[in-house]
């Protein structure tokens, strides 16, 4: 029996991380890319084939794809777009460069290699794309402007996508995905250094009693809802490995509660909500 070969994006932690180790203990080829060379050096010496994937960068994209392919032959039967990164800040101090930076990335750069990816398994007569969204797709929350952009963008891509691929052997899933243990957090730091002028905010006083003190304390339990990363791993599993895939799977109890919230409440009763938090 051949074995089944995916391409995972964003592997250096969460999420990533623990879906190749997952579905390589399931007898997957998993090609574990992420976004800097020493986490893919890191893979390589766990036993993963990693190859150094950008979305920002579309040479990279290229090359990683390339050398997938060589490696199997020219066949590739799965992708989980998963790499993102968030940027906090309030909409109106978010630069408009900050907003196409991280559209680059969490956007334009899944569209680019899903692309690439949809002629292989055309030709191979079969494959899944898996993207993995975010409940903040169905539902935005308040300093999260740039990601809730990015996350609806991406429904309208993949739900786009698995319509139009209905006559093609390509399934195409979407993950609502809520609050998992990641670094994600810790990881936008920099962007939110790098980019939010805070202090010259009207906002500022709200910075200091809410966003900071999220942004930079050190949690001692997890958040409302929160899972582990190997609650997206068992969804992965199934949307690789069932005969019939859902076209759409959510994951934590938040993402299920603001579905419903989302469908059931007056816009003006459901942003209440969302603002109390």
């Amino acid at each position: 029996m051949t074995q089944k070969s995916i391409l995972i994006t964003g592997c250096s932690s969460g999420i990533g991380y623990d879906a190749a180790h997952g579905l390589k203990a399931r007898g997957w080829r998993v090609f574990a890319s992420c976004r800097q060379e020493a986490d893919c050096a890191r893979l390589r010496a766990e036993g993963f084939d990693s190859p150094r994937l950008d979305y920002s960068d579309a040479a990279s994209i290229d090359a990683a794809l390339a050398e997938v392919l060589a490696a199997t032959g020219g066949t590739l039967d799965a992708l989980f777009n998963n790499g993102a990164y968030a940027m906090p800040g309030a909409a109106e101090d978010l630069p408009a460069e900050a907003l196409r930076e991280i559209f680059e990335v969490n956007v334009f750069g899944w569209h680019d290699l899903t692309r690439r990816v949809i002629p292989v398994m055309r030709a191979q007569g079969h494959g899944r794309i898996i993207n993995n969204g975010s409940v903040l797709g169905i539902v935005v929350a308040p300093w999260r402007s740039a990601y809730n952009a990015a996350k609806f963008a991406t429904e309208g891509l993949t739900s786009t996508l698995r319509i139009e691929m209905r006559d093609t052997p390509i399934h195409v899933v979407l993950f609502n995905t809520g609050p998992i243990t990641s670094k994600i957090r810790q990881n936008s730091i920099p962007h939110f250094e790098r980019w939010i002028d805070w202090k010259a905010s009207p906002r500022a006083a709200q910075y200091k009693d809410s966003l900071l003190q999220r942004l930079y304390e050190d949690r001692g339990k997890p958040d409302t809802f929160e899972m582990p990363p190997s609650a997206v791993t068992a969804k992965l599993i199934h949307a690789l490995e069932s005969p019939r895939p859902r076209p759409r799977y959510f994951v934590t109890r938040a993402t299920w509660l603001m579905e419903a919230a989302r469908r059931l409440l007056p816009t003006r009763v459901l942003d209440w909500m969302v603002a109390k938090g």
